[in-house]
């Protein structure tokens, strides 16, 4: 039970925001790549643990320069980190409605500061001794969500001051929860308005997700795929009438068979069917970052126009209030599920 006293807890709950980051620079591009390709559980290498450190140096120097011109595109550094900490305070500020002082929300990126140490760092000195650690990745697969509640856990498993919280609580996958596919479907709503009221039934809407390599759901049998495709349905049956929809995903790296199809070859493939309205989801993310500003409005949106679509994109969820009140409901579910807060 997680006791609480006068009206506020005499030890917080800290809930702990997991994301990948971003840089907020043009010169923390490389040290970002970096720390994204050391990752084995996201960038798997055979005998990894012999190279790993070393791959990451070789290609994030490689890359930097060309990433470095997508940053520079959309404004100079990613906003994820700023839009993450605005989703935390609002979080916050919603949780502890009635009973000031019963949550602090922090943010632990995986890839750029504030990292996972510095989090925990910081509940220790709050004194939380329940820490919840709420991934924003609502579809589970061990290359996002795995990767930071793994290091999450390995952090509160290691030294102090993270041994102090004896009571921890885990949020990995919220596809179907009720509120999130009622904000997601909003944002679609709000999509579908920029196009004239008569041609608004006959949009098209494609999801595109972060692409994954098909060994994650062939040889690990992650549900990353079927999580999508539940949260598609959900969104579906909550909008008026009925839109034709294809799911695509972007962001392939590498030489290895990536998910098909690409959001790039979706767009060619609709071109050809004679539709020309489409509305971009970016159904995987819940706040802007390169993949949404640079891959998606940029890179997708020149390859539309040139295919002759009139290509829109529905707006991320940031700290929309629908969303934040989604999240709010998975804590306080998972709180209580725990034993909830006790008056002692």
């Amino acid at each position: 039970m997680i006791a609480r006293a006068a009206g506020t807890l005499e030890r917080p709950i800290a809930v702990v925001l997991l994301n990948m980051g971003g840089p907020d620079s043009l010169e923390a591009v490389e040290p970002f790549l970096f720390n994204l390709f050391r990752d084995p559980d996201l960038i798997p290498l055979p005998l990894g643990f012999l190279w790993q450190r070393r791959f990451a140096q070789m290609v994030s120097r490689a890359r930097a320069k060309v990433v470095r011109d997508y940053y520079r595109q959309i404004g100079g550094r990613s906003p994820i980190g700023e839009i993450t900490r605005g989703q935390a305070e609002a979080l916050e500020a919603r949780l502890n409605l009635g009973r000031p002082g019963t949550y602090r929300c922090l943010v632990a990126m995986r890839y750029s500061p504030p990292f996972t140490d510095e989090a925990l760092a910081e509940a220790a000195r709050l004194g939380a001794r329940t820490i919840v650690g709420l991934s924003l990745y609502p579809h589970y697969t061990t290359a996002t969500t795995g990767s930071s509640l793994w290091e999450l856990r390995r952090q509160l498993a290691g030294k102090p001051p993270c041994v102090g919280a004896v009571n921890y609580l885990e949020i990995d996958r919220w596809y179907d929860a009720p509120l999130y596919l009622d904000a997601l479907a909003a944002q679609v709503k709000k999509g579908l308005a920029e196009f004239p009221v008569e041609r608004q039934a006959g949009v098209e809407l494609l999801f595109s997700a972060h692409g994954l390599p098909e060994s994650f759901i062939r040889e690990r049998g992650e549900p990353y795929v079927a999580h999508l495709e539940q949260t598609i349905a959900g969104v579906l049956a909550r909008l008026p009438g009925q839109h034709p929809w294809r799911l695509a995903f972007q962001s392939r790296a590498g030489k290895a068979r990536w998910l098909e199809p690409s959001t790039d070859e979706a767009l060619r493939l609709l071109a050809r069917t004679g539709r020309t309205e489409v509305l971009a989801i970016p159904i995987s993310f819940v706040s802007d970052h390169i993949e949404t500003l640079y891959e998606i409005d940029l890179l997708f949106g020149d390859e539309a126009k040139k295919l002759g679509l009139d290509f829109r994109r529905a707006p991320s969820l940031n700290t929309e209030p629908a969303f934040i009140e989604a999240l709010a409901d998975l804590v306080e579910r998972r709180v209580a599920e725990a034993g909830g807060i006790a008056s002692t």
